[in-house]
């Protein structure tokens, strides 16, 4: 255990401490505490816009849904290519960037029409291109099955690559039956970046060139860590099967994180990655426990950031 005394609340409690409800105004006007997505959707990552608008990908076929987060209503603006959109990232010039799953590809999209900008084939071996993030000019991806990131190097005014380039992961981390690299997310201190290996539980540090060191977490762990949200020096981690939010506090090089607290939140139904927007976490409920039919219901829930 941590020296801090874990606390597992609901965020309804958390709205009571911080004079907040769930649904109130967050930013610039009220917002959704819930957002309807496709029956059959099948979701699973999310990326949010300054309208504020929320993207999500569908484990199904590819598919991207945007809704706006103050009416809850959207609709499919990019047909998928047939295999997974999971993890989301958008640029601050409109771009989204999908990673692709099983399908060992990845997509940069134009967020406002849905067209697809530029397509990248990361992997020709099974794979699972699970999540990305945006930072130090670039755009990462992690690949569950097998030990490397795959960097999208952008040019001056953003310009996206011809191809991508294969970071190799070194050092610490060891590949291991299950889902390994799920979640990453910049470092602290801007010179490197944070992934979560899921069966483990396990943080890491990378560098640029993909040499990781284990991040100490005092005997603490991450276990089914999904996808990760940094502010400042405090690291959030879904631990998506546990359904809780799991919040560390890092130090500035990312060397070791105490585990703070772990909240969690009656909608939650295997929560797998988060987004913020004003005061809130948006979180899609994957239901990887819940068999899936073209008639499941999905939603993305949005909770006061803990």
């Amino acid at each position: 255990m941590s020296r801090r005394t874990l606390a597992l609340v609901t965020t309804a409690a958390l709205a009571v401490v911080l004079g907040a409800a769930p649904a109130e105004a967050a930013h610039r006007g009220p917002v959704q505490s819930t957002i309807q997505l496709p029956n059959g959707f099948q979701p699973e990552g999310i990326a949010i816009s300054k309208a504020p608008y929320a993207y999500f990908g569908s484990r199904v076929d590819g598919d991207i849904y945007r809704a706006s987060l103050r009416t809850g209503r959207g609709e499919v603006i990019s047909q998928g290519p047939g295999t997974q959109s999971l993890g989301l990232k958008i640029d601050d010039r409109g771009r989204l960037f999908v990673a692709g799953g099983n399908g060992g590809n990845a997509r940069v999209l134009n967020a406002a029409t849905g067209a697809v900008l530029r397509s990248y084939t990361l992997q020709t071996v099974p794979s699972f291109i699970n999540d990305v993030t945006l930072t130090g000019g670039a755009a990462w991806y992690t690949d569950s099955a097998n030990p490397v990131l795959f960097k999208l190097p952008l040019g001056r005014a953003g310009r996206l690559p011809a191809e991508p380039v294969r970071v190799p992961l070194t050092g610490d981390i060891v590949y291991q039956t299950g889902n390994n690299a799920n979640g990453i997310a910049p470092a602290p201190d801007g010179r490197g970046l944070i992934i979560v290996q899921s069966n483990t539980g396990k943080l890491f540090r990378a560098t640029w060139s993909g040499v990781t060191t284990e991040i100490n977490l005092g005997g603490e762990n991450v276990v089914n860590g999904d996808g990760l949200w940094l502010r400042g020096r405090t690291l959030y981690a879904v631990q998506n099967r546990l359904n809780v939010i799991t919040r560390i506090q890092l130090d500035k090089h990312a060397t070791k994180g105490t585990v703070v607290s772990r909240t969690t939140d009656p909608r939650f139904d295997v929560p797998t990655t988060i987004a913020e927007y004003g005061k809130y976490f948006y979180l899609p409920n994957a239901r990887f426990t819940t068999p899936p039919t073209p008639e499941t219901e999905y939603t993305a829930v949005g909770v006061v950031r803990p």
